[in-house]
């Protein structure tokens, strides 16, 4: 297996103009999307659409699911006139069960739609990597290379998002290793294995994790820092995300 980290979203706009039909993308945005994304399939959400711009989402839902909840955010805050946030504790099971969702996030539905022509694409967080390298080891061989996107905060790195994927990269190394990996997987592989018995003082310390404290959103970063507390794994086909439980996802 081939694994490739990329670190910033800088590199994801440029992931357009590479061909990633051969490969397995598996998108983190720890702090807070495709954690909230994961918590509300665990909920029972039926699909969400991920949507790069609010006008986008509302269009989406004016024209095509007006049944559909909006949620989102811009600059941590729900935006204005939508349904939900971006807090992965808004999405219960009594708001979201049996809806879909159009969604639209700063960083975290930008790096799902900019890995669209993958083979195929992955939602990625902490709270979920085992179940999420489950899946992986299962399809080993048929996944292609396995590139991990880190969503980032505006156009820079976010530790959260490299955490996790050195957490994935590192659950993915067989014993026997014939892993390739790049050198930012290495990377992340060693902060991974720096900060995997404290992950939660590794997300607060980080931009991210201290923009959400001070805007009165520390809970979340508490959330998105459990380890495994999710078993389920979502995957993105053309252009939405679906929720899906590791046993099926490894029978397919």
């Amino acid at each position: 297996m081939n694994i490739e980290v990329i670190l910033t979203p800088a590199e994801i706009a440029g992931l357009p103009t590479r061909d990633l039909s051969a490969c397995t993308c598996v998108v983190f945005d720890v702090l807070r999307a495709t954690s909230t994304m994961l918590a509300a399939f665990a909920n029972g959400a039926r699909r969400i659409f991920p949507a790069l711009t609010a006008e986008e989402a509302r269009q989406m839902q004016r024209e095509h699911l007006p049944a559909a909840l909006l949620g989102g955010e811009r600059g941590g805050m729900r935006i204005g006139g939508f349904d939900l946030g971006n807090s992965p504790r808004e999405y219960t099971r009594k708001i979201v069960g049996g809806r879909d969702i159009i969604t639209t996030t700063t960083n975290g539905t930008v790096a799902l739609r900019a890995c669209a022509g993958a083979k195929e694409v992955i939602v990625g967080a902490w709270v979920n990597l085992d179940a999420t390298a489950s899946v992986l080891r299962a399809r080993a061989g048929t996944t292609g290379t396995l590139l991990l996107v880190c969503a980032g905060t505006g156009d820079r790195f976010a530790i959260e998002d490299g955490l996790a994927a050195g957490g994935l990269a590192a659950r993915l190394m067989p014993e026997d290793d014939q892993t390739v990996m790049s050198d930012s997987a290495r990377a992340m592989l060693a902060l991974h294995h720096s900060a995997q018995d404290h992950p939660l003082a590794a997300m607060q310390s980080g931009e991210n994790g201290r923009r959400l404290i001070q805007i009165g959103l520390g809970a979340d970063v508490e959330w998105c820092a459990r380890s495994n507390a999710l078993d389920g794994v979502a995957r993105m086909r053309d252009g939405v995300l679906e929720g899906i439980c590791a046993s099926a996802a490894k029978r397919e």
